[in-house]
């Protein structure tokens, strides 16, 4: 379905680091305080969504309208 997150996996070590990967390829590694919240989050919410929230990898909605407004009209690709 588009525009939801998909693809998105993790792993986690012996030392309490949280590997993402999206596709096979590395996304992202939290440590600490925050592979501890995203493993207490995980076990709540939809494990994808989360996940790509926190690598930043997800769509929001308005890159149609960003991409018109005057401002970016210079950056035509």
């Amino acid at each position: 379905m588009a525009g939801q997150a998909g693809g998105f996996e993790f792993t986690t070590a012996h030392n309490g680091e949280v590997s993402i990967t999206h596709h096979g390829h590395h996304a992202a590694t939290l440590r600490g305080s925050a592979a501890r919240k995203f493993l207490a989050d995980v076990e709540t919410a939809d494990a994808q969504a989360l996940m790509a929230r926190v690598t930043g990898n997800y769509r929001r909605g308005n890159e149609r309208t960003a991409k018109n407004h005057p401002r970016n009209a210079g950056r035509r690709r």
